[in-house]
């Protein structure tokens, strides 16, 4: 008789929001056996150090006493930065703070935030990321056009669904010592537009 192989479920949402911004969360659950003392302070770190290898260090995330970059190889152009993280217990948020990739009048908005925390099940801990408030460049706006739409819909916002699915299907891995086939799951938090 053949063992199915294990399927780490993952939650998925990316939507925009009335206001032309994104709202992006993916997470997973794992049990708290497994997770040992692991932190949303280290899953930033981790997701920093993944960025560089999976964009074959095209990106390379920076770290600054006053932001991190990520940087665009061989330049001083950064694509999206971020105030230092703000830690609480289960939460590490970077503030967004500017970079290419964010529209110029609305660069001090929004957040990325590492979550790892308790789940409602006993005995299972939560491991997440959420993109909230963030205003891309390649919308332009307020009332973006169905063509900008779709430009960030297949570039940008396919980009970090896939990047950070990988990510948490990594850590997933490397928490549990399991390698499970991936399931994504969608999920319904904010009210928008899927993207």
């Amino acid at each position: 008789m053949l063992s199915r192989t294990p399927l780490q479920e993952i939650a998925c949402q990316q939507v925009m929001i009335a206001d032309a911004s994104v709202f992006s969360v993916q997470w997973t659950t794992l049990p708290t056996t497994t997770v040992g003392v692991f932190s949303a302070e280290e899953m930033l770190y981790r997701y920093l150090h993944y960025i560089k290898k999976c964009t074959l260090t095209l990106i390379r995330p920076v770290i600054l006493e006053s932001s991190i970059e990520f940087r665009l190889i061989g330049t001083e152009l950064s694509l999206i930065s971020f105030w230092p993280p703000v830690h609480t217990d289960n939460f590490a948020t970077v503030p967004i703070r500017g970079g290419f990739l964010v529209q110029p009048h609305r660069r001090a908005r929004g957040e990325f935030r590492f979550g790892v925390e308790p789940e409602p099940i006993p005995g299972r801990i939560r491991i997440s990321l959420q993109l909230s408030d963030f205003y891309p460049s390649i919308l332009g706006g307020k009332s973006p056009s169905p063509i900008r739409f779709w430009i960030y819909r297949i570039t940008q916002a396919t980009l970090h669904r896939l990047v950070a699915i990988r990510f948490l299907s990594l850590l997933y891995h490397e928490l549990s010592g399991c390698s499970a086939g991936v399931r994504v799951v969608k999920i319904a938090i904010q009210v928008g537009k899927p993207v």
